[in-house]
């Protein structure tokens, strides 16, 4: 049997825009672009052979037979849709599609995944490509750890995680040798140095010497790398010094492999790392309970309890 009806995206192209008036406001609805919704409502009216809406300066008018269509499918497809959410909560409630900063999730979450598993072994934890630009258009992820400042997110769910602690990074060689020298005995001593920096982090050094008292005029940056593995590197090879998350090289200065100069001096930035969602899937049950524990196993990081106790 030849089926009559066109498809759900080209159906729901025209209902969206019907429904707001504009091609726009419908492409922003369903997080597409303009002409995709054009497209879908052109091939529409193909399907049909006849036009169902006409744009004017003033916006949409539909015809007779797209204001027949708009509400003979309304019912229906508010039906399917809420029919869809109810199969897709069932299918996911223990599944939890996960995105974060890459080097995050190697030195800092990755390692205390097993302690969640353990607490939820019926959760199916996965994780989607990481984008800097998270804006959850897509199917996945349900959730993301982004860094920034809540400011950046109106209308998510932002939840601070860590990623707020800073703390200055050299060559364990260098540091002796600037100790043997009488030099870094503050840290406006750092300011002769090479100063590496992220590039997604160029303000970094200019925080930390704020907050240690230093003015920012006289700070003059070296060598920029795009990834914190490399920068970490740079370091381990004396070429300068660097400001990081403390919780990016912790296992580092564990290891001995970088030293700080000034371990124990609280410097907090405003940017961190913040598990996001949309609002609208703060009932999800795996990622109620994934933001429980991360919260938690956060709020017990040395390094955290340090700046809080600090502050």
């Amino acid at each position: 049997m030849r089926l009559q009806s066109p498809s759900m995206s080209e159906l729901h192209a025209f209902m969206t825009a019907a429904r707001l008036g504009s091609f726009t406001l419908a492409a922003e609805a369903l997080c597409v672009t303009q002409g995709a919704v054009s497209r879908a409502i052109a091939r529409l009216e193909a399907h049909f052979g006849q036009p169902l809406m006409h744009r004017n300066a003033h916006g949409l008018t539909l015809t007779d037979t797209g204001l027949r269509l708009y509400d003979g499918a309304q019912a229906p497809l508010q039906a399917i849709e809420a029919l869809s959410a109810e199969l897709r909560a069932d299918d996911r409630r223990l599944r939890l599609t996960l995105s974060t900063v890459p080097t995050l999730a190697s030195t800092w979450l990755v390692p205390r995944l097993p302690d969640f598993h353990e607490r939820h072994p019926d959760i199916q934890l996965s994780f989607a490509a990481y984008r800097r630009n998270e804006d959850f258009s897509g199917a996945t992820p349900d959730a993301s750890i982004l860094s920034g400042t809540p400011e950046q997110w109106p209308g998510w769910q932002a939840d601070y995680v860590i990623g707020r602690e800073m703390v200055v990074i050299c060559q364990p060689g260098r540091l002796a040798a600037r100790r043997a020298q009488g030099l870094w005995n503050t840290p406006a001593g750092l300011l002769g140095e090479a100063l590496l920096y992220h590039s997604n982090g160029m303000d970094n050094w200019a925080q930390w010497f704020a907050a240690a008292g230093v003015p920012r005029g006289s700070i003059t940056l070296s060598n920029g790398f795009d990834q914190v593995s490399i920068l970490v590197r740079a370091v381990m090879a004396d070429m300068g010094i660097a400001v990081l998350q403390r919780c990016l090289v912790h296992d580092d200065l564990l290891a001995g492999r970088v030293a700080a100069p000034f371990p124990d001096l609280p410097i907090r930035i405003a940017r961190g790392y913040h598990l996001c969602a949309p609002a609208q899937r703060r009932d999800h049950y795996a990622l109620a309970c994934f933001r429980q524990w991360l919260l938690e196993t956060a709020g017990r990081d040395p390094d955290v309890l340090a700046a809080g106790s600090a502050s």
